[in-house]
């Protein structure tokens, strides 16, 4: 089956399954409800394998797809996108720490619901940060560009993946209603404007776009020589960018290396043919005699013993050596 075919009968399973619990169990809301999450555990539990990331869809090309697409955002920072966070701040930095790893969590979860915890978690964390740094109770638009950094930081393993699955095979009066369901559509549109994120939105030009995105250059930060610029944060940043042109330059010196290692390669084999071609030619310019072996063979047998033979004649000093000595028998 499809996935959308898998979803339909799961969403009409739960569809039919409250309504059963409502008209002929009587059972209150909460007790629905109760009863609902229970088998989404089970069935998704036992269906996760099967119906996670299935073959029949593209939502492995579009983890992929998404991942690379972070991977070069690398380079935006809280600025670009107006975050009001201030990381310099240890509660506020660890509330950040927190809700990348929420995020980055939610993939080793089955059921549908527990992912969605996952996504509330990190956004309350979000809220936290933005109420500490303003000192003032966070807004709709000051949460999502937070959490459009928060995403790009953690660059989160099989995001699409994860998104569809929530999509097609949590109960869907969660995902209408709740903060579990505002926090998931957040997170949504948070892909969404990282998919089209291009140099208006964060005030670049297309061409310093175009350069960030192909790391052949990073933005240009201000010089320490004010108080707010020798500030720790400003350091890393500085760091961070240093680091990112010589990991470029790194880049393309192991590209030239490569290139002259197939060269070699190729001038080794070139070499080689080119010493068998001359042995070979020099094989054929001696060629085996075709004697007979039997009489090749009586003939070395002949000139050793003739050999042999003059050897001995020019011993002559062995006339003058005394007998051998014999053996002695003494009575007892």
């Amino acid at each position: 089956m499809a996935a959308d075919e898998l979803s339909e009968c799961v969403q009409d399973f739960y569809q039919n399954l409250s309504d059963r619990l409502h008209t002929q169990f009587k059972g209150s809301s909460d007790q629905v409800e109760s009863v609902m999450d229970e088998v989404e555990k089970y069935m998704m539990t036992r269906l996760y394998k099967e119906v996670f990331c299935p073959e029949t869809t593209d939502d492995e090309k579009k983890d992929l797809a998404i991942q690379k697409r972070i991977r070069a955002l690398h380079w935006v920072t809280i600025e670009m996108l107006c975050v009001p966070v201030d990381e310099e701040i240890a509660e506020v930095s660890d509330s950040v720490v927190k809700a990348i790893t929420d995020v980055i969590e939610m993939d080793s979860k089955c059921v549908p619901k527990e992912k969605l915890r996952c996504i509330t978690r990190c956004s309350k964390h979000i809220f936290k940060a933005i109420k500490i740094s303003k000192k003032e109770a966070a807004s709709a638009d000051d949460f999502l560009p937070t959490l459009i950094y928060i995403v790009l930081k953690a660059n989160p393993p099989r995001l699409q993946s994860n998104i569809q699955y929530i999509t097609r095979f949590s109960n869907p009066s969660r995902l209408m209603t709740g903060e579990d369901g505002y926090y998931f559509t957040n997170l949504c549109c948070a892909v969404a404007f990282i998919e089209k994120l291009d140099g208006q939105s964060l005030n670049l030009s297309s061409e310093e776009f175009e350069l960030y995105m192909s790391g052949q250059a990073s933005p240009n930060w201000p010089q320490s020589t004010g108080a707010s610029s020798s500030s720790p944060g400003s350091a890393a940043l500085s760091q961070v960018h240093k680091r990112l042109d010589l990991l470029t330059g790194l880049g393309e010196r192991q590209e030239l290396v490569m290139e002259k290692a197939r060269q070699l390669e190729n001038d080794l084999i070139d070499w080689t043919d080119e010493v068998e071609q001359k042995v070979q030619s020099v094989l054929e310019s001696f060629p085996p005699e075709t004697q007979n072996p039997t009489a090749t063979t009586a003939g070395e047998t002949a000139s050793a013993a003739a050999a042999s033979s003059a050897i001995d004649s020019d011993n002559v000093e062995n006339e003058h050596l005394p007998p051998p000595l014999q053996p002695q028998v003494f009575a007892g």
